[in-house]
């Protein structure tokens, strides 16, 4: 060897090591104060109606006001600044969305939104002439406003107000009430209750026909539907909260479906049939305004309808219904479309294993199944009618991937749009010649891109998140690895882990599994982890952080996902032990040191876990968990379990409550006293069976909070709190 040779050789490990030791340690003020891993995103966006430009909602940089820019589609460049909200009135409008008119003179603008629950809010309204920039509030003092919405002619805009449904006609700001009898608690016009919110993924339940002649909306008699009751701190006398929540196997509320004529002011019943107990979960209109669908499920959601009202003829048919032996997989991205001819619509199903394409007949007939295969379509973005294509997201390639692709309506002509290997989004414009790409990966936080759907190079990279991943590279990450573990039935499950940045395969480590686990759910995807910091930071201390999708979740057809149905918590129980197991036995890995944590339904699964499997799991976190499923909703635990009544066995079996006595390990257990979803009493529950089994355990509850836990340095707190118990435990 020469002496360079030499030299080199020497050499070249010390500067490795020097800049191994030269990066920063991931800090919890990083993560939970600074945002310094947070990615940044493009939001707001809407395609102008002549297809050559878009617009986005962009902040100034202390975020103290709002513009809308207008861009070049050809060359992804702003050529103006349709509106900034510093200029309006006298202090000015700082909005967080923004609607127009559909012929781009008015612009319709939410600001001071504030949440109710999950999706639902209220807001204040502005309507903008763009022309003149003058604005008037929509409804002024009357109290804040939900789902305000134009109508397709943009001379009338419908909102929602103290759960009644109103029409504003812009020319002279009159107000029209639609509805008069809603009421807190009892009835709800054109907004959706609790349960279909959270589980049906709507909160505005009203929907414009497309000449603006008619709204159809949703009526909820939630009157029968019993009572949750949240205590909420912080005055001297805590105040109590009260709303409609349907436990499993307990009333929902009865849902109508009205149709109201703004013509002739004439409001029609729709007729869904004879029997009330069921769900009438989405609404449609064709193009040519003649017919609404409606979407009906019954109680158990193993038969599905889509009918066809004719309001102007009070006639209902039932198209198409679709029985499943176990649920009919309903796909919360609005997966029916109607076509612009009027005679055709196109829908998902996982009638032949896979979620797939179809294309039927107006009447309901099929014409023919559009894609097949060993995977799954996971969103119907749209279809472009002109050139005849389809544009969809799926799993072909990766059960952890989601790719974008299109195909004519023979089936025909599939073409991937999407590049390297990762987890893809789209939002099209409406001529669908353009569209924005949203990549990430779970190596590369978010990418946001302008594309040509006649070109796979990009005509602009929008944000790309480069100072992210260059301030990344300065600190102590490493690549998250994907890997297949087996199933307790020998099946392979797919499973990502995360080393220390300082791994060394000759020491052992003990491991810290994550969990979700609940049905169609992925931990283990190819995209950006909102939760990655943090484990990157527990992996830092000396652990091995592990991810699996056991049995009953996403992305490997309908029957690995059905597969728990009616046995929720026994397969995925099962799956975690046989995947610890199989980990344990790696050298590095140290057999008497694991441990497990997840939230909501992965604090469901965590807790049983300690219990189930107390030779294995010497500790467990549980955040806001499910301890019984007699204590969640209808729609999402029915679906899953059938009702108490009649499978009372799914409920109890592999509740935590029932296996308390098995707990040997450290276990902690987390909850927010104001969870609207997962509600306390799930935690209260499982405390005092542990206390009655004589077992010793941590709890912790924050005030206030909901299942998110956050807010007021919570966070930062919770997570301060849980790597202190994994790295004094484990």
């Amino acid at each position: 060897m020469t002496t360079k040779k030499l030299i080199l050789s020497i050499l070249l490990p010390i500067l490795v090591l020097s800049s191994a030791w030269g990066q920063k340690e991931i800090s919890f003020d990083d993560i939970y104060r600074n945002y310094t891993f947070y990615p940044r995103s493009v939001s707001g966006i809407n395609w102008m109606k002549d297809g050559g430009y878009y617009t986005a909602l962009v902040r100034d940089t202390d975020a103290s006001s709002s513009m809308i820019v207008k861009y070049d589609i050809r060359t992804g460049n702003s050529v103006d600044t349709l509106l900034n909200g510093a200029d309006l009135g006298e202090r000015g409008i700082r909005f967080d969305d923004y609607r127009f008119s559909a012929d781009e003179n008015k612009v319709l603008l939410m600001a001071d939104k504030e949440s109710i629950y999950r999706r639902s809010f209220e807001a204040n309204y502005f309507i903008v002439d763009l022309a003149d920039k003058s604005a008037a509030s929509l409804a002024e003092g009357k109290g804040k406003l939900s789902y305000a919405t134009f109508s397709p002619d943009g001379s009338r805009v419908a909102y929602v107000r103290d759960n009644n449904l109103y029409v504003t006609q812009l020319s002279d700001m009159s107000e029209k009430a639609i509805t008069t009898d809603g009421k807190e608690n009892e009835i709800i016009n054109g907004a959706a209750d609790w349960v279909y919110e959270e589980e049906f993924s709507i909160a505005q339940a009203f929907d414009w026909s497309p000449d603006g002649k008619h709204i159809a909306f949703l009526r909820f008699d939630e009157s029968d539907v019993k009572e949750y009751n949240m205590q909420m701190w912080g005055s001297l006398y805590p105040s109590d909260y009260r709303f409609k929540y349907p436990k499993a196997g307990e009333d929902n509320a009865i849902v109508e479906a009205f149709v109201y004529s703004i013509e002739d002011n004439q409001l029609n019943k729709v007729d869904t049939g004879s029997e009330t107990d069921q769900y009438v979960m989405r609404m449609y209109w064709t193009p040519d305004s003649k017919t609404l669908a409606l979407i009906r499920l019954n109680r158990l959601q193993n038969k599905l309808d889509i009918l066809h009202a004719h309001p102007s003829e009070n006639k209902v048919k039932t198209v198409l219904t679709e029985n499943a032996d176990t649920y009919v997989d309903i796909n919360y991205t609005d997966d029916l479309k109607y076509l612009k001819d009027n005679k055709h619509f196109l829908r998902t199903s996982e009638k032949d294993g896979n979620k797939h394409i179809y294309l039927h007949k107006l009447d309901g007939s099929l014409v023919r199944q559009i894609t097949a295969g060993d995977w799954e379509v996971t969103s119907l973005v749209g279809i472009d009618e002109k050139n005849d294509l389809i544009y969809y997201l799926s799993t072909e390639g990766s059960s952890m991937d989601r790719h974008f692709y299109s195909i004519n309506t023979k089936g025909k002509k599939k073409k991937k749009l999407s590049g390297e290997s990762g987890t893809y989004r789209v939002n099209m414009s409406p001529d669908y010649s353009f569209y924005i790409q949203y990549f990430s990966s779970a190596n590369i936080p978010n990418q946001v891109s302008l594309h040509s759907t006649k070109s796979t190079q990009p005509i602009k990279v929008m944000q790309d998140n480069a100072q992210l991943q260059a301030t990344m590279a300065d600190y102590q990450f490493t690549e998250k690895e994907f890997m297949q573990v087996p199933a307790a039935n020998g099946e392979m499950l797919n499973a990502y882990m995360i080393k220390p940045f300082d791994f060394d395969e000759n020491k052992q480590y003990p491991m810290l599994m994550y969990v979700y686990g609940g049905p169609g759910s992925q931990t283990v995807l190819n995209s950006w982890d909102g939760r990655a910091a943090w484990h990157q930071h527990i992996a830092n201390q000396g652990f091995i952080v592990v991810s699996v999708d056991n049995r009953g979740t996403g992305g490997k057809g309908r029957d690995f996902k059905h597969s728990t149905y009616k046995q929720l918590g026994k397969l995925e129980v099962e799956d975690q032990v046989a995947a610890a197991k199989h980990l344990s036995k790696l050298d590095y890995i140290d057999a008497d040191r694991m441990g497990i944590w997840g939230w909501s339904y992965g604090g469901y699964m965590s807790a049983n876990c300690v219990m189930q499997a107390p030779e294995v799991f010497k500790l467990a976190i549980a955040v806001a968990p499910v301890t019984n499923w007699r204590f969640y909703d209808t729609i999402y635990t029915e679906r899953y379990l059938q009702r108490p009544q009649d499978n009372s066995s799914g409920y109890d079996d592999n509740s935590p409550l029932s296996h308390v006595d098995k707990l040997k390990g450290e276990f902690l257990l987390i909850h927010g006293t104001a969870d609207d979803n997962v509600h306390f009493q799930n935690a209260v529950e499982l405390q005092e069976a542990l206390i009655q089994a004589n077992k010793q355990f941590k709890s912790f509850y924050y005030p206030d909070r909901n299942h998110g836990i956050y807010g007021g340095n919570t966070t930062y707190h919770l997570h301060r709190m849980m790597t202190d118990f994994i790295l004094e435990k484990l």
